[in-house]
């Protein structure tokens, strides 16, 4: 995609005196709480020391626990903690840390050691030493921790964290809260709350943590033994249940359980409604080589392959979807294990398309998560999956399948999945969540529409510059300048009369594909195509505006240019720019660009901006201006 930047623009000057306007902030950050009364007191034996601005040692007792909400930068000086399943070791690089309130709190845990000699225990409290003046721990820091220090412990050190996605995060006011704890009616603030906030964190109660059923346990410990002895080739394990049944989480647990024994982990994703490393509408391929310790909106990451479907649900075109899935399965090499993640839609066809999926995919092991009344799906054994018939394909006493066109999906021959298919094998494991209200609908803790939102504004969040200092507003970034004969155009989800396709295309977010085909145009354009491709997506941006008499869209991406060179088709899809992003344009005086109060519902498309909200602890904060 033949692109070039136009002239640069401005950055806002920055205050002079950084220094003290940080260690401001910080103070304030850590009276806050202080003023609500926001956490419970700290645990017995819990040692939190300042050891610089913005930095603290934490001393952990073995098996001793610390859950918390908030954000930090962590690196083990001493022993060794346990993170969402991940072992932290003090050989290891710092490890940035995101427990917002959308999410059960992270639990750090200490790790039990060997009981040293007596002869040892002197070069343990000297390595001790030498690791905290190693990140510049102050001596009185020092002195305060190895007066509690004791050779089976751990030491941690957290720094206060800030990155361009989470000030970008921040910047929105209905977010602005984000990485806060929630207020509680009766609590202490101790002398250790208040230096972990000053860090960045706060101590809550251990049941906002994740609760680990006994069933978990166990099927992660199968797994874990399969992916580590390989005895029967790679494991390909699949994880199925209904809505908020825990899915995400057990595969983040599981992926950080992988990396404590591999380099790395393949994760396939095939929710295109709640995507954990890319924005929502996406199938996608994903090498995993550093652990998941945070939500999806702070680990946007570009995948191995992604295709962009356009859609957060598959339910209108089930086949397009298959044909998908099968184009990204093919990129598998099956040299390392794959965590296979699928949608919470299993019932009626949505079960029958997860039957399809398995034949596909012939997983090694399948996790079904739900809950003890088996109300939403029936289990699925070998033997239930093998007389089934799918959506597209049959059981072992069906002579018919349901009828496929002519998009690509053909291409699964009956032989393959015919009446005399041998039944599959796999080993079937069952998780039973205990968290609460695990897989009532309507109990989440946030809406998936405001997740999705924050998947996007995560991705968006890497347009800022890496450097500390004002957030820039989205409209004074430039954009890419792209001619209407470098790249095809398809509407995905609905048809557009031709003469309405730039009305449509102008200030939303489109996928940036690649097709195989030679882009030819015999005018300046635009190029339309008249099917959705199934092809490859290295990326998003937003179109901010359409040069008619230039014939130039005008591109908002974080994409690099060096990718940016291969795209040759834009694809817009049934996912729209987050509401905050055009309601919340700094700087804009007068009506809004693309927002107005003088709207017309007789217009095709035209709408009003739903409000959305999401909940915590019986509060609703609106996440979304309108």
């Amino acid at each position: 995609m033949p692109a070039r930047r136009g002239p640069p623009s401005r950055r806002p000057r920055r205050a002079a005196s950084r220094g003290g306007r940080a260690e401001a902030a910080w103070r304030e950050f850590a009276a806050s709480f202080a003023r609500a009364g926001m956490v419970l007191p700290a645990e017995a034996g819990l040692a939190a020391v300042e050891a610089a601005e913005g930095a603290a040692v934490l001393l952990l007792a073995p098996r001793q626990v610390l859950t918390f909400t908030g954000k930090c930068r962590l690196r083990c000086l001493y022993g060794a903690v346990r993170l969402l399943g991940f072992a932290v070791a003090s050989h290891q690089p710092g490890l940035p840390v995101f427990s917002p309130a959308t999410h059960c709190a992270l639990t750090l845990e200490a790790l039990p050691a060997d009981r040293p000699t007596a002869a040892d225990v002197r070069q343990l409290r000297v390595a001790a030493r030498a690791a905290m003046r190693a990140h510049s721990v102050p001596r009185e820091a020092r002195v305060k921790v190895m007066a509690r220090f004791s050779p089976e412990c751990a030491l941690v050190l957290l720094e206060h964290l800030d990155t361009p996605v989470t000030r970008f995060l921040l910047s929105h006011p209905p977010l602005s809260r984000l990485f806060e704890p929630q207020k509680k009616e009766e609590s202490s603030f101790t002398p250790e709350d208040a230096v972990l906030a000053s860090v960045g964190i706060v101590q809550c109660s251990p049941d906002r943590g994740l609760l680990v059923s006994e069933s978990m346990c166990l099927a992660l410990e199968e797994l874990i033994q399969a992916c580590c002895v390989e005895d029967e080739g790679v494991p390909l394990v699949l994880v199925c249940g209904p809505k908020n049944t825990g899915k995400s989480t057990f595969n983040r647990y599981l992926v950080n359980l992988l990396l404590n024994r591999l380099p790395s982990v393949e994760y396939m994703e095939c929710d295109i409604g709640q995507t954990e490393f890319t924005p929502p509408g996406c199938v996608s391929l994903s090498h995993i080589t550093e652990p998941i310790l945070g939500p999806p909106f702070m680990h946007q990451q570009t995948p191995h392959k992604m295709v962009y479907y356009g859609q957060t649900s598959c339910e209108q075109d089930t086949e397009r979807y298959l044909d998908v899935v099968k184009y990204v399965f093919r990129s598998y090499k099956k040299e390392v294990p794959l965590v296979v993640n699928t949608m919470g839609w299993v019932k009626g066809e949505g079960l029958l398309l997860l039957i399809d999926i398995i034949r596909l995919l012939s997983p090694s092991h399948i996790v079904q998560m739900d809950v003890y009344d088996w109300k939403a799906m029936a289990p699925l054994t070998p033997e239930y999956v093998h007389l089934t018939p799918g959506l597209y394909t049959k059981g072992k006493q069906q002579t018919k399948c349901k009828q496929m066109g002519t998009s690509g999906a053909e291409s699964w021959k009956p032989s393959e999945v015919g009446a005399d298919a041998s039944a599959p094998e796999y080993k079937l494991l069952y998780v039973h969540p205990e968290f609460p209200r695990a897989g009532v609908a309507g109990e989440v803790r946030v809406h998936s529409g405001i997740l999705r939102d924050m998947a996007i504004l995560g991705y968006l969040g890497q347009l800022q510059s890496p450097d500390i200092g004002a957030v820039l507003p989205l409209h004074s970034l430039v954009p890419y300048q792209v001619p209407f004969s470098a790249v095809a155009l398809r509407v995905i989800h609905t048809d557009v009369a031709p003469t309405n396709i730039m009305y449509a295309v102008n200030a939303s977010w489109v996928g940036l594909c690649r097709i195989p085909e030679e882009i030819r145009c015999q005018t300046d354009g635009p190029v339309l195509l008249t099917q959705t491709p199934v092809c490859d997506c290295l990326g998003f941006g937003i179109v901010r505006g359409v040069d008619m008499e230039k014939k130039l869209y005008h591109i908002l991406t974080p994409v690099p240019p060096e990718n940016l060179r291969l795209v040759n088709c834009l694809l817009l899809g049934n996912i729209a720019v987050p509401n905050c992003v055009l309601v919340g344009q700094q700087g804009v005086e007068g009506e809004i660009p693309y927002v107005t109060s003088d709207y017309n519902y007789s217009i095709l498309g035209a709408g009003k901006l739903r409000k959305k909200h999401f909940k915590r602890r019986g509060n609703a904060f609106k996440c979304d201006n309108a």
